[in-house]
């Protein structure tokens, strides 16, 4: 993979996709962004034999960059962080959970604007370097106006997905 291309849908599946979400906080969706991803690593055949990924874990390491400074910029949050300690050898790469929410909501973003799209990413401690250009690849993807405001109005998760998979084959076609 080249992570100078990332696809937005790269590590990202339907599965891991929430529409219509009702969250009064940053720290309730970070919550939820955790909560998914902890479910999407159980799931996956590293993690089978495994006591598997605690969703308390990966909110922590999500709520911990966070306090760093908001991803949050034009209505839209990228929390990133890498997976905890108990678990990184068993994930051998990214997951991400994208969240439609319903109702903006206060992000502590640098811009002051409230946050209603989230994408979250959790990235293997072993490659967090390898991924650094591709989390801005990534918010550059989600700042496209046209895509955002998409986004925005979709109705449900499928909607979510066709519309990322259709943004990721746009950038294929002008390369």
């Amino acid at each position: 993979m080249n992570v100078n291309n990332m696809k937005l849908t790269e590590f990202l599946t339907p599965e891991n996709i929430r529409q219509g979400v009702l969250v009064s906080s940053k720290k309730r969706v970070l919550e939820l962004a955790g909560k998914i991803i902890a479910e999407a690593a159980n799931k996956s055949t590293a993690c089978a034999d495994d006591e598997g990924l605690c969703p308390i874990e990966c909110f922590g390491n999500l709520f911990k960059r966070e306090k760093l400074g908001s991803t949050g910029i034009n209505g839209i949050a990228l929390p990133h962080a890498k997976f905890p300690d108990s678990i990184a050898l068993a994930v051998d790469k990214p997951i991400a959970a994208f969240i439609q929410l319903e109702k903006p909501i206060d992000y502590e973003a640098h811009d002051n604007k409230e946050v209603d799209l989230v994408y979250a990413i959790m990235i293997p401690s072993s490659c967090c370097e390898q991924y650094k250009n591709g989390l801005q690849e990534i918010a550059q993807r989600l700042n496209d106006k046209t895509l955002t405001k998409q986004l925005r109005s979709a109705n449900n998760a499928e909607e979510i997905w066709q519309l990322l998979v259709y943004a990721d084959n746009q950038i294929l076609e002008q390369e």
